[in-house]
């Protein structure tokens, strides 16, 4: 069976909600934010609401008013290439404002983050103009010849219990810190909030399975596992059934079938109700 693809950037995005969540009334985050095309996308764009507020998180304490996040997962490399490819979406996203010079180059932030010290791209950096200074734990800024204020945020770094979250993002957890999470987790008393932590824990699950299968030995643990991962199992599983559903409908069409057949026919294959198979005979 083909494994499947761990999603390291949906996760991110969730972490990162998190991570800023004491601030979060006063942010906007914008995911995969589209660059005019679609290829050319911001992971997440976080947008401060008023330009006084103060970020609680030393990653946000570089904050202006727009503020572009890349994030490499830690199957990809952060080299010069990432640096000028990030670089370049800020200087797109500044010339793309409704009006001339309606985002400030001055209101604009870059953050860089990946699990792993990219010491190469530091070098690289260092041997060509700038300066990369540690501000944080696992906070690096770079002046020099860059544009804007940027960060690159070495989240294998990061304080344990100030971003368990970006933390979590890593296929080299112990279960200590998969139990921390859950922990966390579960004495959060927001829905959106679990749902994001859920998000996180499903890929460091995902990453992190000879862990989760020690885990999976006390019950207690199990139990909490579980209720982390059948809504998403479920979710999987309806979805497969549906595509199944209407591969049969197109099927039965390409071979003549009239449409009454097609429902009498998925409505006995599938236990549907009328309604849901007239749904499927309108491809809704």
């Amino acid at each position: 069976m083909k494994e499947t693809k761990i999603q390291w950037h949906s996760a991110f995005v969730s972490a990162m909600n998190l991570d800023l969540g004491s601030d979060r009334d006063d942010l906007i985050f914008e995911k995969e934010y589209n660059l005019n095309t679609k290829p050319l996308e911001i992971d997440l764009l976080v947008i401060k609401k008023a330009g006084f507020v103060q970020i609680a998180s030393e990653i946000g304490k570089l904050f202006k008013g727009h503020n572009i996040m890349e994030y490499k997962s830690p199957e990809d490399h952060l080299d010069i290439d990432t640096f000028y490819k990030t670089l370049a979406y800020a200087c797109l996203y500044k010339s793309y404002g409704k009006t001339v010079d309606a985002v400030r180059a001055e209101d604009i932030t870059i953050s860089i983050l990946r699990e792993a010290k990219p010491i190469e791209l530091f070098r690289y950096l260092e041997g060509h103009g700038c300066k990369v200074t540690k501000a944080y734990g696992g906070v690096y800024y770079v002046e020099g010849k860059t544009w804007f204020p940027t960060q690159i945020v070495v989240t294998g770094e990061l304080d344990q219990d100030a971003h368990i979250w970006l933390k979590g993002l890593s296929g080299n957890l112990e279960k200590g810190d998969i139990q921390k999470m859950m922990a966390e987790r579960n004495h959060m008393t927001e829905k959106a909030d679990r749902e994001l932590a859920d998000s996180v824990l499903e890929v460091s699950i995902s990453a992190n399975r000879t862990i989760v299968e020690e885990l999976i030995g006390d019950e207690s643990m199990y139990e909490a596992l579980m209720e982390i991962m059948e809504p998403r199992i479920k979710q999987r599983e309806d979805a497969i059934m549906k595509k199944g559903i209407q591969d049969t409908v197109d099927t039965l069409r390409d071979f003549g079938h009239k449409d009454a057949e097609i429902k009498t026919a998925i409505i006995k294959r599938y236990n549907l109700s009328l309604e849901e198979a007239e749904d499927y005979i309108q491809n809704k």
